[in-house]
């Protein structure tokens, strides 16, 4: 039988059906590669013999051992940087622009307070002038102005000027201007008179306040707790060469600074206090500045030893008796302005105050 192919009409049908072809078309030799790829990639993998493991030893020898990593506190084996457990997540604190009242309790020391607030002890004492009096002295109760930073808050009066204020307190006047908490208005800058205003840095002059217990020689007029003018005769003498007390010879309050001249040594109730050198006692009583029971020594060339807050009626010295290194002389108390038991001493040298750290005590 003989076949006729029409080239013309098969041109016509293509033309006319072209997309259509041609998308089959395609499709076709898609899933010809797909049927071919899955073809080979079975027989290729069942051509390939599996992986049979081989044993690590033979039967007749001892199986190695395995050395693990070394295990850490929390018992995982993951090699870490170990890291302390913390509960609280810590959040710094905010810097703080304006001043607060702290109450003093039973075992606060103006250096304990300062150190607490990051300021020096001087800037408590120039802030608190009508409730310390510069006396470094505390007593449970008292409510203290603690200042921001250090230096000094200043009521302002009518009259003053930044100017003036900052020269008085050997201060910068720009950082008056410019501290927060004064809330100062750079454009108008006008504080009204009876505004607190913080002095960073400032200054000022404190009180002697080693004028509240004056210092009483043997040749002068010696004193009781009236302050009587009984004048003592003469007597052993030497400069202060041992310490007040069997120890510790420890801080327990205030140290030795600008704005405390003396030291407050560790001392519980009832703690043996003990003269410092050869001398005469030249004062034994009461002080009403805030030393409480209080003994002074004279060891003659110009040295005066100071031993305040003493055990109330544990003297076992009076004025105008002569007294050795190491012999005891009271107990350590808690009297006057104070916060816990201690002994407050103090060297003094034709009237000035020395470090008792720098005099070499044994």
């Amino acid at each position: 039988m003989k076949l006729n192919f029409d080239f013309g009409k098969f041109t016509e049908f293509f033309k006319s059906n072209r997309f259509d072809i041609i998308s089959w078309s395609v499709t076709a030799l898609l899933v010809a590669a797909l049927l071919g790829s899955t073809l080979w990639w079975t027989q290729s993998g069942s051509a390939s013999p599996a992986t049979r493991p081989e044993p690590t030893v033979s039967p007749n020898q001892n199986q190695q051992s395995v050395t693990l990593p070394p295990t850490s506190n929390n018992g995982s084996t993951d090699p870490s940087i170990e890291r302390e457990l913390q509960l609280k997540t810590n959040i710094p604190e905010r810097p703080r622009f304006t001043a607060i009242t702290y109450r003093v309790v039973r075992g606060d020391s103006m250096f304990g307070i300062a150190k607490q607030f990051d300021l020096k002890p001087e800037s408590i004492l120039y802030s608190n002038k009508d409730v310390l009096h510069d006396i470094p002295e505390l007593a449970p109760g008292m409510e203290l102005t603690i200042p921001p930073v250090d230096g000094l808050l200043y009521t302002w009066k009518d009259g003053d000027t930044i100017q003036k204020v900052a020269a008085e307190f050997k201060a910068q006047a720009d950082d008056i201007l410019n501290w927060p908490g004064n809330n100062i208005d750079l454009t108008d800058p006008k504080i009204e008179p009876g505004a607190v205003v913080m002095i960073p840095g400032g200054k000022r002059q404190l009180v002697d306040w080693t004028q509240f217990i004056p210092a009483y020689t043997r040749g002068s007029g010696s004193a009781t707790s009236t302050l009587g003018q009984a004048s003592c005769g003469g007597g052993p003498a030497g400069p202060p060469t041992t310490w007040p007390t069997n120890g510790p010879h420890t801080i327990s309050g205030n140290d030795y600074g600008p704005s405390h001249q003396g030291i407050d040594i560790t001392a519980p109730e009832g703690t043996p206090v003990l003269a410092a050198g050869n001398g005469v006692v030249v004062y034994a009583g009461w002080n009403n500045t805030g030393y409480g029971n209080v003994i002074m020594i004279d060891h003659g060339d110009g040295y005066v030893t100071v031993y305040a807050h003493l055990e109330q009626g544990s003297f076992l010295v009076k004025t105008c008796d002569g007294v050795f290194a190491g012999q005891q002389i009271a107990s350590a108390d808690s009297t006057g302005n104070s916060t816990g038991s201690h002994l407050h001493f103090e060297v003094r040298r034709f009237g000035q105050t020395l470090n008792p750290w720098a005099l070499g005590l044994q």
